[in-house]
């Protein structure tokens, strides 16, 4: 529940198709159905943000919902129903299908971490540290959707489009399990899922060139570089949250792991990647030999 008044911009210009609050434009947009509806809106949002015209909130209570809206198609099947990723043929059409997926959902993903945690970070936060906060999940989110033209775009090479291929759950599912505890989400969501996108993507890359598909190796590449900056939001935020809380950073993030994450955290890692996210090795290294 959303019932803060939080505002700390001084540009109050005429935008009369905006929404009221940054957390009032999170929950419409995780209550958007339409993929290039849901991208539209993020970038407005996005910049109406940047413009300084929004406040965080306005003292309203927004509910966001427990799931974003989503099209008819794809269809979710369990993950081992959902067809095998490679960089030729029908794998090459699954890779880039699955991973406009996993975009789709990482839109929603940080606006739902602006829209369901607003009322704890404001007490918990500055105002200052809160807009900051709020700066580098727009950002993110605005980066999904830009990775999602981008792959839309690629699929229509090989005459497919989102939808077309049926694809898993998996990403909001996690999310919706770490619904009430932010440290939670931050552990799982860009310091698991997508750090692994760190240690994957590389080698899909080379794949990619081998096979002379260029284009969507400088895809992946462009999409590598701006997930090396989400992931070192995601530590960045988890450090200072804990900090705030008076925890230990690498033992809460090892114990938020083992109670939410349906996996394992395994090798191979992308240390040099995950360095320059500021995601240090204590964090990761040994915490598939203790889960249970």
């Amino acid at each position: 529940m959303i019932s803060v008044l939080i505002s700390d911009t001084s540009d109050n210009s005429d935008t009369s198709d905006a929404p009221a609050t940054l957390v009032a434009g999170a929950v419409e947009i995780l209550n958007t159905a339409s993929p290039a509806a849901k991208v539209s809106k993020t970038h407005q949002l996005a910049e109406q943000w940047r413009s300084g015209s929004l406040q965080i909130a306005d003292g309203t209570t927004i509910s966001p919902p427990e799931r974003p809206a989503r099209p008819a198609h794809p269809a979710l099947l369990p993950p081992r129903e959902v067809p095998k990723r490679g960089t030729g043929g029908k794998g090459r059409r699954a890779l880039l299908h699955a991973l406009c997926h996993i975009e789709l959902n990482a839109i929603d993903l940080a606006w739902d971490l602006i829209a369901r945690f607003a009322d704890e970070l404001s007490q918990r936060l500055s105002a200052r540290s809160f807009a900051a906060f709020c700066d580098d999940w727009v950002g993110v989110a605005n980066d999904e959707a830009r990775h999602f033209t981008m792959l839309v775009a690629r699929m229509s090479v090989l005459q497919t489009a989102y939808g077309d291929l049926p694809a898993h759950d998996g990403l909001w599912s996690a999310a919706f399990d770490t619904r009430r505890d932010i440290l939670a989400r931050l552990a799982v969501v860009p310091l698991v899922l997508e750090a692994r996108g760190l240690d994957v993507t590389p080698g899909t890359i080379e794949r990619l060139r081998a096979q002379n598909l260029g284009d969507d190796a400088d895809t992946l590449e462009a999409i590598y570089r701006d997930e090396l900056i989400h992931v070192g939001a995601g530590v960045k935020w988890f450090n200072i949250l804990a900090d705030d809380a008076g925890l230990a950073r690498v033992e809460t993030y090892q114990n938020l792991v083992r109670r939410y994450f349906k996996g394992r955290v395994r090798p191979p890692f992308n240390t040099s990647g995950r360095s320059q996210a500021n995601f240090s090795r204590d964090y990761y290294e040994n915490i598939d030999s203790e889960q249970t």
